[in-house]
């Protein structure tokens, strides 16, 4: 069984030169599996033995997925504005 996209690819065919669409879940030729060279394009083979879990929070060292693929990040609360001093009234004004 060969290996599975994960996402949709457009690849040149290394004989024919015409531009191919790869949709997800296709498996290429071994030809044109030579043409992808993005590693994310792939989806990740599982490790024998091993159960798919939930996946987990993202790691610190992992880069943030962008799109509309990450969850919306919470906007910051607005600091408080400190209110402007009051000014003191002048003598003459105080008695009008």
């Amino acid at each position: 069984m060969g290996r599975r996209l994960a996402t949709a690819v457009h690849v040149q065919h290394p004989t024919s030169r015409e531009w191919i669409v790869l949709e997800p879940g296709d498996e290429p030729d071994d030809g044109l599996v030579a043409e992808i060279t993005n590693p994310d394009a792939w989806e990740d083979e599982p490790s024998p033995g091993l159960e798919e879990s939930e996946p987990d929070e993202p790691k610190m060292d992992e880069p943030k997925p962008f799109g509309f693929t990450a969850p919306p990040e919470p906007e910051p609360e607005a600091e408080p504005t400190a209110l402007a001093p009051r000014r003191r009234r002048k003598a003459a004004d105080a008695d009008e």
